[in-house]
């Protein structure tokens, strides 16, 4: 559901704990939050006030970020005025999805001051405002100028509240007035102020309510009485609901032993959602920019065939040269458009277009060079033929990890090795001043200077490592597994290198390969197929040829098993 007016009521009432806490950290991470620290009895407490227009929200966090070096304009105001101050008071308006923080403190000459901070969370119209004692605006996250409305939101203007034209669903005496109300606008959501759809909709299936009429509007007007006035109480909690894209709704519960358990939800709940969507968003992006070359490098093949098919004539314009001038002592000495000779390897007559602008003898030379470039032509597009079909294997491999990728870590990684390859360097540049994510090494990581963390698989007491990604594939094989292990690999189709560390005594038999076959046949582009052919070999018959790419090795002395991708 969206953070509407009663979530927001019901994060205030938790936070009203906080009350005498004292604020002794401000950061500002990006533009679109502020952190507060507290500290109250002994304990630490960080609030995070977020007005990203789609994840806009409120809540104590265990999520720390990273701050800037050089903090905002607006995180050094907060900090000049707000720094040492003590919690007085946390009000909300209503339903409304505001939250005023009121701070008081002493300044350098023991007088009494006081401070409040207003969090306006309403979608785009999102801002976190520092007010002073009469309501004047000191400074605002976001400066707002307009023009057509008396609500300016800049320094030294006095702060006015945002107005709406919506019902107050709290003033409701009744089933009758909230009737009367909602008639007019015909959904809730529509009529009262605070009171989101997502909401509605997930207390409707809730309450198992199938058409809304008279009755069962009463049903869920009395429900939404009875959430509301709990959202003081410790007795609401949050609930899952398992769809499309994963969401949350208010219910009743029992009593938490944590007395910021919604806070606290709010937070996981929403670390776990901007994670998401900052991989998404950072995958999709190095995937466009991956596609983009790989579309480049097929446009790049298609030319190259279509020059082959033009060299495929070479040898009929070396034949016409040939019989021109083997019988250009029968030929008459003038101009014209063809001549028919005897072709004395096929002992037929051939017909020979000539260009009527130039003599045989010239005609003949003109063929002969012809012949000449083409040929050249051949042995030119013929070897930047086997270059481009070596960069798109290697570009379809990129493609291939991007999709399966599951961590910005692992996206991470995967940058890190384009970057340095030549055919990347224009596409990576514009990324490279981009702050990169540390990657945790694994203990099975011999050489320190590589990011080291396979996949592992446990099969009757033998271990099976799957790379998961080309840098990964090549230390795997070729550095961190022995001579004697199992190599395995899809064959001719983009996966995971894996190998199967062998015991003192080899397999025996092949229920353990067959079923590590299939595991790397799950981790292939053939994941999906029913009959995957996997090759195996000892890792010592595994050699990477010189300039190859990450991930490209030649391998000998291997058998083929057919396997169903299982993981």
């Amino acid at each position: 559901m969206a953070f509407d007016g009663i979530v927001t009521k019901a994060i205030a009432s938790e936070l009203q704990q906080l009350s005498g806490a004292r604020i002794d950290k401000i950061f500002q991470p990006n533009k679109n939050t502020v952190l507060l620290g507290f500290y109250l009895e002994g304990t630490n407490y960080l609030l995070n006030l977020c007005i990203d227009s789609q994840n806009y929200r409120i809540h104590l966090t265990t999520h720390p970020k990273s701050n800037p070096k050089i903090a905002p304009n607006f995180c050094m105001v907060l900090r000049k005025h707000l720094l040492g101050l003590h919690i007085k008071n946390i009000i909300t308006n209503n339903l409304e999805r505001l939250i005023m923080i009121d701070f008081e403190g002493f300044d350098d000459v023991d007088d009494i001051i006081s401070k409040r901070l207003i969090i306006e969370l309403m979608g785009k119209h999102c801002n976190i405002i520092l007010v002073d004692e009469q309501n004047i605006i000191i400074d605002s996250l976001r400066h707002i100028h307009n023009e057509d409305s008396n609500r300016n939101v800049v320094p030294h203007v006095k702060y006015v509240y945002p107005s709406t034209t919506k019902y107050n669903f709290l003033d409701c005496s009744d089933f009758q007035d909230f009737y009367q109300k909602l008639l007019p606008n015909h959904t809730i959501y529509d009529a009262f102020n605070g009171i989101s759809k997502s909401f509605i909709d997930a207390s409707i299936a809730h309450l198992g309510i199938d058409v809304l009429n008279e009755t069962t509007l009463k049903t869920l007007f009395h429900y939404l009485k009875e959430i509301i006035s709990k959202t003081d109480s410790d007795t609401l909690g949050f609930q899952i609901i398992e769809n499309k894209k994963k969401d949350y709704f208010l219910i009743n519960t029992h009593a938490s032993t944590n007395p910021f358990s919604l806070n606290f939800f709010i937070d996981d709940f929403y670390h776990q959602k901007e994670n998401s969507e900052e991989f998404k968003t950072y995958r999709n992006t190095i995937l466009k920019m991956i596609l983009d070359l790989l579309k480049k490098y097929k446009k790049r093949l298609f030319h190259i065939d279509e020059k082959l098919n033009s060299c495929e004539d070479m040898d009929k314009y070396q034949l016409y040269g040939e019989l021109i001038t083997a019988n250009l002592y029968q030929i008459k000495n003038q101009n014209v458009a063809e001549i028919t000779l005897d072709n004395y390897y096929t002992n037929q007559k051939i017909t020979i277009p000539l260009d009527d602008r130039y003599s045989p003898s010239i005609n003949a030379k003109r063929f002969f060079k012809k012949y000449q470039k083409l040929k050249n032509t051949l042995e030119i597009v013929s070897i930047q033929k086997e270059d481009t079909l070596k960069e798109l294997t290697y570009i379809e491999s990129i493609v291939y990890e991007l999709e399966n990728c599951s961590t910005i870590e692992e996206v991470s990684e995967i940058f890190e090795e384009i970057s340095e390859n030549v055919i990347f360097k224009e596409k990576t540049e514009p990324y490279q001043k981009k702050k990169k994510t540390k990657v945790k090494k694994s203990s099975l990581t011999k050489n320190k200077n590589v990011s080291f963390n396979p996949l592992k698989y446990t099969i009757d007491g033998y271990t099976l490592l799957v790379g998961r990604n080309n840098k990964e594939n090549d230390y795997l094989t070729l550095k961190y597994a022995k001579k004697t292990d199992l190599w395995l690999h899809t064959k001719d189709i983009h996966g995971s290198h894996a190998v199967l560390q062998l015991n003192s005594e080899p397999l025996a038999d092949d229920t353990i390969l067959i079923r590590s076959a299939e595991i790397v046949a799950y981790h292939s582009k053939a994941k999906h197929s029913s009959n995957v052919p996997v090759d195996v070999c000892e890792v010592k018959y595994v050699k990477k040829p010189n300039g190859a790419k990450p991930g490209m090795v030649i391998y000998n002395n291997n058998r083929t098993l057919y396997v169903t991708p299982r993981k």
